[in-house]
C-alpha cells in the first residue's frame, strides 16, 4: 500500500527548491521509510528528490524501490547523475541492474564510472547467470596472514568503507589465495593478545563456492553450515568475492517460486506475475497446457476403445470421476512431497528404496482406507455386492499407482539430470488418469468376467 501522508509536501518542498529541508528528508528517516513515503511520486520526482542526499545515502535509499522502478529511472535520467549512483551500488547489485538495461543505454553509462568500477562490472557480467560468480560481491575484506588483531583493525578500518559487510574477514596471501578466515568475533576477542596474527587465529577449513558453482547449491551450502556470506574462489582457489546472506535469501526465494511454477505445469517467469507480457504468460502456460491437452486426449482415447464395456455396465461410468480424482490427487501429494524434500536436500537419489518404501506403505493405508468407503457406496449401486467389489479393488490400485508413480518420477527425471519439479503435479495426474481407466476396466473384466460379452 503506497504512503501517501507527506507526498503534498514534499512536492511543495520540490517546488520551491527547498534544499534545507529536502536534504533533512533524506537524512532524518530509516532509508526504506524515506523510500515508503516517496512511493507515489513518479520516477522523475523521485530521482530529482534523491539528487539533494549525499551518493551514498542516496544509494541506500534507491536500494528500497523495486527492481522494475530501479531500472526505469535508471534508463531515464541524466547518465552522469546514474553512474555517481550506480558507482555507490554494492557490487552485486549494480550488475543487476546494468544487465537490465538496454545495451545502448549500458554503452552510455559504463565509460562514465570510475575506471575499477567498470572493470569489476564487466567481470562480473561475464559469469553465466544463476552462477556464483554473477551473484558474489567483489568488495570483500582481505587481510595477510601476519597481521596482529589491531593491526587488522586498523587495516578493516581503511576499507570499511569500501566493504557491503564485515562478518568474515579472510586471510589471503600476496596472490589473493585463499587461506582461512577469521570472524570480527575471533578477531575483537584476541585484542587482548597483542602479539597475536591472523595466521594462528584463523580457520583454514573455509568452506567456499567456486564461480561457476550453481547459485541453488551454494545456497544449500549456506543453509547447511550456518554461514552469514560465503567466499566465493576460482579454480586455483584464488579469492573472487562473496556471497551474503541476503543474496542467498533472494536464490533461495527465486528457486522456490521456480519450483512451484513448474509444480503448477507452468515455465518459469523471469519477471514478476504482474509484468510479464500477456503473450508471453499464454506462452509460458501454453506449453504446458498443450501438453496435458493431448495427454488428456489419451484418456479419451481410453475411454473409447473401451467404449463395449462402458455400454454394457452403464453404472461403471458414474464411478469414474471418482477413479480418476483418487488417483490423481494421491500422484500429486507424492510427487509435490518428493520435489519439495529433493529441493531442500533431505531426499537425494540414493535414498530412493527408502522413498518408495514409504510410497508403498502409504500407499495401501491410503487406498485400503478409501477402498472401504468406496466400497460402502458402490454396494448400492452396482447390481450385486459381487460386482461392488470393482471399485474398492480399483481404488486400491489406482491409488497405489498415483504414490508410486508421483515419488518415483521426480527421482527419475533427477537421476537424468532434469528439474525434477518438470514432473508437476498435472503432469503426474495425467499420466495416472490413463492408467487409472486401463486398471479400471480391466478390473471390471476380471470381477464381471462371467457377464460381459
Amino acid at each position: 500500500m503506497v504512503n501517501t501522508l507527506f507526498l503534498p509536501e514534499i512536492r511543495e518542498m520540490l517546488a520551491e527548491d527547498n534544499r534545507a529541508e529536502l536534504e533533512e528528508f533524506c537524512l532524518a528517516l530509516n532509508a526504506g521509510r524515506t523510500a515508503e513515503f516517496m512511493e507515489g511520486l513518479d520516477d522523475g520526482e523521485v530521482w530529482n528528490v534523491l539528487q539533494y542526499a549525499k551518493p551514498e545515502r542516496r544509494a541506500e535509499i534507491f536500494g528500497y524501490f523495486s527492481d522494475a522502478r530501479q531500472v526505469a529511472m535508471l534508463d531515464q535520467e541524466p547518465p552522469a547523475q546514474v553512474a555517481e549512483l550506480v558507482d555507490e551500488i554494492p557490487a552485486d547489485d549494480r550488475v543487476d541492474l546494468i544487465q537490465s538495461l538496454p545495451e545502448k543505454r549500458v554503452g552510455e553509462i559504463l565509460p562514465l564510472l570510475p575506471v575499477d568500477a567498470r572493470r569489476d562490472i564487466q567481470r562480473l557480467r561475464a559469469y553465466p547467470d544463476g552462477t556464483a560468480g554473477a551473484l558474489m560481491t567483489t568488495e570483500v575484506a582481505m587481510l595477510t596472514p601476519n597481521l596482529t588483531a589491531s593491526e587488522a583493525l586498523e587495516e578493516l578500518g581503511r576499507q570499511a568503507s569500501e566493504l557491503e559487510t564485515i562478518y568474515y574477514l579472510y586471510v589471503v596471501d600476496e596472490n589473493q589465495l585463499l587461506l582461512g578466515v577469521v570472524s570480527t568475533r575471533q578477531l575483537v576477542s584476541s585484542l587482548g593478545k597483542p602479539n597475536r596474527t591472523l595466521a594462528e587465529m584463523m580457520e583454514s577449513d573455509v568452506v567456499a563456492a567456486s564461480v561457476g558453482e550453481h547459485q541453488e547449491d551454494v545456497a544449500q551450502k549456506v543453509e547447511k553450515f550456518n554461514l552469514l556470506a560465503i567466499p566465493v574462489v576460482d579454480d586455483a582457489r584464488h579469492l573472487a568475492g562473496i556471497i551474503t546472506h541476503d543474496d542467498v535469501i533472494d536464490v533461495v526465494r527465486e528457486e522456490l517460486e521456480e519450483d512451484a511454477q513448474r509444480i503448477a505445469a507452468v515455465t518459469p517467469l523471469e519477471e514478476s506475475f504482474l509484468e510479464v507480457g500477456l503473450l508471453m504468460l499464454s506462452w509460458k502456460r501454453g506449453i504446458w497446457l498443450t501438453i496435458l491437452f493431448f495427454a488428456a486426449l489419451l484418456t479419451a482415447f481410453a475411454l473409447f476403445h473401451y467404449d463395449q464395456e462402458l455400454a454394457s455396465f452403464e453404472w461403471l461410468v458414474w464411478f469414474i470421476p471418482l477413479i480418476i480424482s483418487a488417483g490423481g490427487n494421491s500422484g500429486s501429494q507424492s510427487a509435490t512431497l518428493v520435489i519439495t524434500a529433493m529441493t531442500s536436500g533431505d531426499v537425494e537419489f540414493r535414498d530412493w528404496p527408502k522413498v518408495m518404501k514409504r510410497e508403498v506403505v502409504v500407499a495401501l493405508t491410503l487406498g485400503g482406507f478409501l477402498a472401504i468407503i468406496g466400497y460402502s457406496v458402490a454396494f448400492f449401486l452396482a447390481p450385486t455386492p459381487i460386482d461392488a467389489l470393482v471399485i474398492p479393488v480399483t481404488l486400491l490400485l489406482v491409488i497405489f499407482c498415483g504414490c508410486v508413480c508421483g515419488g518415483a518420477l521426480p527421482m527419475i527425471f533427477k537421476r537424468l539430470g532434469l528439474d525434477p519439479a518438470m514432473m508437476s503435479n498435472p503432469f503426474v495426474a495425467g499420466i495416472v488418469d490413463i492408467l487409472g481407466i486401463v486398471i479400471y476396466i480391466n478390473v471390471a473384466r476380471l470381477i464381471l468376467s462371467n457377464t460381459l460379452s
